[in-house]
């Protein structure tokens, strides 16, 4: 246990010559740092409004004066205690004042010359991350305003001429009209929101809301509370609150990319698919639901089971009606539509007047592979009219120069963004490459980076299993930052069970 004995231990030195202290100051999440005995040594403007609170009036203070719990029942103090980090606990609390917050922790212990010095806390409002939870994709200026039921898209909002994504909206159209469950397979940026929202629009629950959640953006031990709700009492701080089936009871609830929930969590969500029935955490009665799932999956389900990411009597369950949306790679025809489409949306929002594409841009686009698929190719899109000028064609000079790893001459005829005859595509110019004329442009590129995503989660993967699923201590070997590293893990499809055990063995906060 610690005390006040432990003041021989070094304190953090004068912490306000350090330059690193005007950025925590500009954090949108709270930073609390102090040192071994509980005092506060720095606290920003983002945890002075969520504990409504003054920084002059909570610096120099221990923990137990600012807020009624006990030494031992902060998230700091057992950072301290076991000189270990802890990630994206929920955690409520009340102020000196009375006021409650709802919150999530993650706090490291802090080394100065390899002994422990103190400690620093990052502290999300949790009620704010859940105003945003339906909310999670990514919006252009003139994307649709959001109707009443929380959505944006139609049918009507989803383009494509090839018969792979016609027969894709096919399938969406007849699928929403009934209450079946649907899996959307796609990739990422692929459009599996908009075909979500789309389907509940078109089916009879289109009055009711539409309520999303993207599974892999949520900590896993908040994903429960959240589903299904929690009851006051259930821990400490718990209130009553409804979770997202009950938000949605009468809608559709859509679960994105659900091979990134927590496998024990995936049973409890079974239940609830047989019984129609779910229970909040801490309660001892159950609540009855009726409401459309729509699910998601960012790799072939097949390849979820084998990897464990998702339980096969799952699948069977949520898959009821499959639908596997196209990557834009497989769509070179609805490119080009695609991308008038963007270039329309862009001269509304920035103000240009680009008419026109050149025809070597349009080659370069049929030929990428598109690994962010359609979000890229708009995002893509969208810096170039930022940096066009009063140019009024969209040309390869105003492209990211990374994605140019093979030479295109810049010329010939543009293509006009109103639909004309498409002109005769001009030629590519030649480059050094061993297998120009016989490959795909692109090929080469396509194979080194594959080889070196190989290497790269390969090395992720080693290093976590020499840190025993440490994330803090595999970012340390492999030099750089934790974030990067969650990042990858969530990229290449890398749980931290795998190296350390399920995460219920964890302590709960």
């Amino acid at each position: 246990m610690l005390s006040d004995q432990s003041a021989n231990r070094p304190v953090l030195p004068h912490l306000d010559n350090f330059d690193f202290l005007p950025v925590f100051d500009a954090f949108d999440e709270g930073i609390i740092i102090t040192d071994t005995c509980g005092r506060i040594l720095f606290y920003n403007e983002a945890q002075a409004s969520i504990d409504d609170l003054r920084p002059a009036n909570v610096i120099g203070k221990r923990v137990a004066d600012i807020y009624r719990l006990d030494w031992h029942d902060s998230m700091i103090f057992r950072c301290l205690e076991a000189d270990t980090p802890i990630f994206g606990r929920l955690f409520f609390y009340r102020t000196c004042k009375g006021k409650l917050a709802n919150t999530i922790h993650s706090v490291f212990p802090l080394h100065l010359n390899g002994a422990l010095a103190g400690a620093i806390c990052f502290v999300k409002n949790y009620n704010l991350l859940e105003k945003v939870i339906s909310g999670f994709s990514t919006l252009s200026p003139s994307t649709p305003p959001e109707l009443a039921n929380g959505t944006r898209y139609q049918f009507s909002d989803i383009m494509g001429v090839e018969n792979s994504i016609l027969h894709a909206l096919t399938m969406a159209r007849l699928a929403a009209e009934s209450s079946s469950p649907v899996m959307l397979f796609g990739e990422t940026g692929s459009g599996k929101e908009m075909f979500a929202q789309s389907i509940h629009n078109y089916s009879p629950r289109r009055e009711n809301p539409f309520v999303g959640i993207n599974c892999a953006a949520i900590p896993d031990t908040l994903l429960e509370g959240l589903l299904f709700g929690t009851v006051k009492g259930a821990f400490t701080g718990a209130i009553d609150k409804r979770g997202l089936f009950e938000q949605a009871n009468g809608g559709t609830l859509f679960l994105d990319e659900i091979n990134s929930m927590p496998i024990a969590l995936q049973s409890k969500l079974l239940r609830v698919l047989q019984e129609k029935k779910i229970r909040r955490v801490g309660a001892s009665g159950e609540v009855p639901v009726s409401l459309k799932i729509i699910s998601s999956v960012n790799i072939p389900p097949h390849k979820a089971i084998r990897e464990r990411q998702l339980r096969m009597d799952l699948y069977y369950r949520l898959a009821v009606v499959y639908i596997a949306i196209p990557p834009l790679r497989e769509q070179p025809e609805g490119i080009e539509t695609l991308a008038r489409h963007f270039i329309y949306k862009n001269n509304l929002a920035l103000g240009k007047k680009v008419c026109a594409v050149s025809e070597p841009v349009m080659q370069f686009f049929r030929t990428y592979h598109w690994p962010g698929n359609v979000r890229e190719l708009e995002h893509l899109i969208e810096g170039a009219m930022n940096t066009i000028g009063p140019d009024m064609t969209l040309r390869i000079s105003h492209l990211p120069p990374h994605l140019l790893l093979h030479q295109i001459r810049d010329e010939g005829p543009p293509l006009h963004v109103m639909p004309v005859d498409r002109p005769a595509t001009s030629p590519v110019e030649k480059t050094d490459s061993p297998n120009f004329g016989t490959a795909p442009p692109g090929a080469g590129v396509r194979d080194l980076r594959e080889r070196r995503q190989e290497q790269e989660r390969k090395m992720i993967d080693d290093a976590l299993r020499t840190a025993g699923g440490n994330v803090s201590s595999a970012a340390r070997m492999l030099n750089v930052s934790r974030q990067l590293i969650h990042y990858k893990m969530r990229k290449y499809g890398l749980r931290r069970q795998a190296y350390r055990g399920s995460i219920e063995n964890d302590p709960i906060g």
